[in-house]
């Protein structure tokens, strides 16, 4: 991809222009990153397992993972866990491209994947960034590699 840099003398003259053939995922994240169009959810921090009653609004950037444990949806950053009112599948909605569905009560941020490792029963284990390590179940391993081009 060629890229063109082109200097302005006045800030209302800034912009971006996308020229592409196809709209693929890498030209939408490039849109995205462009747009600092950071979506944000609605979430309550968990302590001790328990909500504390505050909501904050958490940039889906932070995002590591989200998981479903018994009709609860919890949001997991780097180093803190919340709880949000979203299902699992309306969270994949709204978080957009850089997320997977890994497993019935899972969906990853594979930004946030460090490595994998294909396990001998179909299913692979990965790292994430925090060093936690999560499981992608078979029938989700395919979208993982398409998505992460391995």
């Amino acid at each position: 991809m060629k890229v063109v840099l082109e200097k302005v003398t006045k800030p209302e003259d800034e912009g971006a222009h996308i020229r592409a053939v196809k709209l693929t995922e890498e030209v939408r994240n490039a849109v995205d990153l462009l747009e600092n169009n950071c979506r944000s959810i609605p979430v309550t921090p968990v302590q001790d397992g328990r909500s504390s009653g505050e909501s904050y609004m958490l940039g889906t950037n932070l995002i590591y993972y989200t998981e479903s444990i018994d009709k609860r949806t919890y949001v997991y950053t780097k180093e803190a866990c919340y709880e949000t009112r979203y299902r699992l599948y309306e969270l994949e909605d709204i978080l957009g491209v850089n997320f997977l569905r890994v497993s019935k009560s899972l969906v990853v941020n594979i930004r946030k994947v460090k490595s994998v490792k294909s396990e001998l029963n179909g299913r692979m284990n990965a790292e994430l960034l925090n060093g936690e390590k999560i499981v992608i179940s078979r029938s989700y391993v395919k979208d993982l590699k398409r998505k992460l081009g391995v």
